[in-house]
């Protein structure tokens, strides 16, 4: 019973609201292991398209951004026109700050370089970047926005200095110092409620089959698994360029804690290399149908946990289509809820080499911290 309403919630949330206003996926990790190059061809789930650009720095040829949610590239989409006005300090202002008193009047002057679905989105959301009242920020919108604002208001409700000066930590010392302070109000009986309840997880993009992988394989089931996930990356991964958990404590990022593209020196090249970026509103397979090719690299984000419990049929589809549309040697990037591969058909695995000695290490150092597994896969 549970179960059903937790994927309701979801599917509601998902056919009607953007759900990530940033990336919840390590690109420094990504960028290693993806190895991209000027032949490279990418096909990325956009997200909120933080890291579509931040694989753009390294000079792939062509990125087909695809995401099924068209919130999602609108979010694409508006960081594209604020790159092609030339106005660093705008997009930083909106996407490094969340928000700018003159909102509206930077919103029209860049609403020309938007498609029309995308000036349609924001027409009317525009105003997630005001950053008066009690929503002062862009991060604090949306369905993830939603949940981490909540997340904000529990956990700094008298603990704002601790949650601060861990933040601003030095070392792995000083981190385990402040974090041995901040960790009993991270689990407060109010955080504590708010992540037992059904939809809880939906609103931050975790759908019930991810849920249950956690629970069925993780010693001691879902609390245990964010427990151990949040001392991980907060005692064991230098926080000082953590952004990820910037952004979500504090709401806003910094010019020395930010992803690549709100960093003033990558600002001229990504504004050169953009129109090498498509953004496509589709699943993964709706695309390679209609856009066929041999690409070279996939970005797949975890979706997948998603269709092997939900939709198998959908599963095998995709990586048949996949495997249509590669060449070998292809690479394919994805995360799991789960701690292996057990959720990917037999038959899947057997046409790809995978490369535990290269992601093993690199999972234990990302600055998200929230996924089971991370896998890189060359077709054979």
């Amino acid at each position: 019973m549970v179960s059903r309403l937790q994927q309701k919630v979801f599917d509601l949330i998902l056919n009607n609201r953007l759900i990530y206003n940033t990336c919840w996926e390590d690109p420094r990790i990504d960028r290693e292991l993806l190895q991209l190059g000027p032949e490279s061809t990418v096909v990325a789930i956009t997200s909120a398209g933080c890291n579509v650009l931040d694989y753009l720095l390294d000079g792939p040829a062509a990125i087909k951004a695809v995401d099924v949610n068209f919130r999602q590239n609108a979010v694409l989409a508006l960081k594209m026109a604020l790159l092609n006005t030339g106005d660093f300090q705008a997009l930083f202002s909106l996407f490094g700050r969340g928000g700018d008193p003159g909102y509206r009047d930077i919103y029209f002057s860049l609403r020309p370089y938007l498609p029309g679905w995308a000036q349609r989105f924001w027409d009317e959301k525009i105003g997630y970047f005001n950053p008066n009242g009690v929503r002062r920020s862009f991060y604090w919108r949306g369905a993830a926005g939603d949940f981490a604002w909540l997340f904000h208001r529990l956990l700094l409700n008298g603990n704002k200095d601790e949650a601060l000066a861990l933040l601003e930590a030095g070392s792995l010392t000083e981190q385990n110092r402040f974090y041995e302070r901040l960790e009993p109000h991270l689990f407060s009986r109010g955080i504590n409620w708010l992540l037992r309840q059904p939809g809880t997880m939906a609103f931050i993009g975790v759908p019930t089959p991810q849920m249950r992988l956690i629970e069925n394989h993780y010693p001691g089931g879902f609390g245990h698994y964010v427990q151990d996930k949040m001392r991980q990356v907060f005692t064991e991964v230098p926080i000082r360029d953590n952004y990820f958990w910037r952004v979500y404590l504090n709401g806003s990022y910094t010019a020395d804690c930010c992803p690549s593209y709100l960093v003033p020196g990558n600002f001229s090249v990504l504004r050169q290399r953009l129109d090498r970026i498509k953004v496509h509103t589709s699943t993964v397979t709706e695309f390679l149908q209609a856009h066929p090719g041999e690409y070279s690299h996939f970005v797949l984000l975890d979706h997948q946990d998603w269709l092997a419990w939900h939709d198998t049929a959908a599963l095998l589809e995709e990586w048949r289509q996949i495997f249509r549309n590669s060449r070998p040697g292809t690479r394919i990037l994805f995360r799991s809820a789960g701690p292996d591969l057990s959720f990917l058909p037999e038959t899947v695995k057997a046409k790809l080499r995978f490369s535990p000695e290269l992601t093993q290490p690199l999972h234990q150092q990302d600055r998200v911290g929230t996924y089971g597994s991370l896998h890189l896969a060359e077709v054979l």
